[in-house]
């Protein structure tokens, strides 16, 4: 049941997942509000014995399968939102939206969940337990995945706990066709973004002695957070520091008053994150002090860093394995600092999120359009083994746990 079967079933489906995902690209919503995408979901699920969940702070919703017997809980989750993007793809389904793309594949996690549950619910009457499927909105930057935990729709009260395990799976275009990657421990880094607003006092830029000049000591700063980087935190442990925006003045012969900082913070540990707060602080606050001038610093928390549980990352390999392929499975050797809202979930549920290679088959994976590329597109034909593993990961946590 774990391997073909699953594979099978999944492709027996192929073209309403398709169908589906299409469906979902050409008419991208953005943010906590979908209820399109959600509306499109449920009518490809509303023949099947799901038992839906919804709550009052996005438009996110979790469909319940019973199985036939009493077991655990297992979570699998798809994100739903697009991205404020024009898309460049020249698809025959492409985004009929202006200014809005499925540039990060979620109309794939959404299609491939889906088919998932349409796969476990023709054989819910094997299963000893539940599994709810999490379709969520609002993972591009507006933490969907905390609002419906918040809203207990994942779970957290007596009669209606958390789940015993969790499961994602996130395309990548940039891996070879079909194959499933994943690490135990930190896999993505958490996400906060910072500000800073160096207070001097402005004046005739011909005299700048006679005024607190902001732009240098904004300048300063960014270097010395920089060196900060290399210097205080161990390279073995990847951290990282990017200011992208820097704003101040108005002519050539005016010192402004002031000077704003942006960028953002990643880190791959909740400890290195607090770490690096105090650091930043302290190395813009002096460096301010010292040209006597003030720093004002704003941190604003994203994500959490993004950590797989090592037992969840063994039950993926078993089930990415036994699905087959020329390359069923890698272990990645290194995390990547992007971030991902469904650390929140992997904060209150032991699970993992995995990465599904989506490049064409035979091309060069490593030279295709990247995520959050205009240009990004996804082989579909690599979905039904999405569907598959998804499916499997349930099947086999419910049938063995973590043995």
């Amino acid at each position: 049941m774990l391997t073909e079967d699953l594979l099978n079933a999944a492709r027996s489906h192929e073209g309403a997942i398709t169908a589906l995902r299409r469906a979902i690209h050409a008419e991208p919503e953005l943010g906590l509000e979908t209820p399109k995408t959600l509306a499109k979901v449920k009518e490809a699920l509303a023949d099947l014995p799901l038992e839906w969940r919804e709550g009052p702070s996005c438009t996110g919703a979790v469909a319940v399968l019973k199985g036939g017997k009493p077991g655990p809980a297992v979570l699998l989750r798809g994100d739903m939102d697009a991205l404020p993007m024009q898309e460049h793809t020249g698809l025959d389904f492409a985004s009929t939206v202006p200014g809005r793309m499925h540039a990060c594949g979620h109309d794939a996690h959404t299609a491939m969940l889906a088919g998932a549950a349409r796969v476990l619910a023709s054989q819910a009457d094997r299963l000893a337990g539940e599994v709810r499927f999490m379709f969520q909105p609002g993972e591009e930057g507006f933490h969907g995945a905390r609002h419906m935990l918040e809203d207990g729709l994942l779970g957290g009260s007596e009669d209606y706990p958390l789940p015993d395990a969790a499961f994602a799976l996130h395309v990548w275009p940039n891996a070879p066709h079909g194959r499933v990657e994943g690490r135990a421990g930190p896999m993505m880094a958490s996400a906060d973004m910072l500000e800073i607003t160096v207070k001097g006092s402005g004046g005739h830029a011909s005299m700048p002695y006679d005024a607190m000049d902001p732009v240098p000591v904004a300048a300063e700063i960014v270097l010395a957070l920089q060196v900060m980087i290399t210097r205080r935190f161990a390279a073995a442990e990847a951290s990282v520091l990017t200011i992208g925006k820097i704003e101040a003045g108005s002519n050539n012969n005016i010192i402004p008053d002031s000077a704003y900082l942006l960028g953002t913070m990643r880190n791959l540990s909740p400890e290195r994150r607090e770490a690096m707060k105090d650091a930043v602080r302290e190395v813009a606050e002096n460096i301010a002090r010292a040209h006597r001038c003030e720093a004002e610093i704003k941190i604003t928390p994203g994500f959490p860093p993004t950590i797989n549980d090592a037992r969840a990352i063994a039950v993926g390999q078993q089930v990415a394995e036994g699905l087959g392929g020329e390359e069923p499975w890698a272990t990645r050797p290194a995390p990547t600092m992007g971030a991902e809202d469904f650390s929140y979930v992997l904060e209150k549920v032991p699970g993992a999120m995995f990465f599904l290679g989506v490049a064409a088959q035979g091309v060069d994976w490593q030279g295709c359009c990247g995520l959050h590329s205009s240009r990004m597109v996804v082989d579909e034909s690599v979905m039904p083994k999405g569907t598959a593993f998804l499916a499997g990961c349930a099947v086999q946590f419910l049938e063995n746990g973590w043995g």
